[in-house]
């Protein structure tokens, strides 16, 4: 029986998650994985929202009963050298902008607007009225 056995084909399963690079960003987004795979859905936590970017490593992880629906979760995250986080601290970043919450301190980088105008122009307009 066990000759029987090793000449029979078993089939090849994929790994139910893999780590691919995005060829086309966005949601739904493309990602190499060997060959391209096209039209995945990416998911975040609820109430965040993420497009990943053309080069970007991520999770691809393969869902459905035989791996059919493949989906993003997220990004590989990457170390900053120049301002490493401590335990506990969380950072956002989205392009040139970021929101570190650190131990004792909120820290924004970037421009900051309030409903469509900078800071500095809605400080203008309060001094402006407290003086006229």
């Amino acid at each position: 029986m066990w000759t029987s056995e090793r000449n029979r084909n078993l089939p090849v399963r994929e790994p139910a998650a893999e780590l691919g690079t995005v060829t086309l960003g966005g949601d739904p987004a493309g990602v190499s994985l060997g060959g391209e795979r096209r039209w995945l859905t990416v998911y975040g936590p609820g109430g965040y929202s993420w497009r990943p970017t053309s080069g970007d490593k991520v999770l691809v992880l393969k869902a459905g009963a035989e791996g059919e629906s493949p989906c993003l979760l997220g990004t590989v995250q990457e170390g900053d050298e120049e301002d490493p986080l401590k335990p506990g601290e969380v950072r956002l970043r989205g392009g040139e902008c970021s929101i570190r919450l650190g131990q004792k301190r909120l820290e924004l980088a970037g421009e900051l607007c309030l409903n469509g105008q900078t800071l500095y122009d809605v400080v203008r307009e309060i001094v402006i009225d407290l003086l006229s």
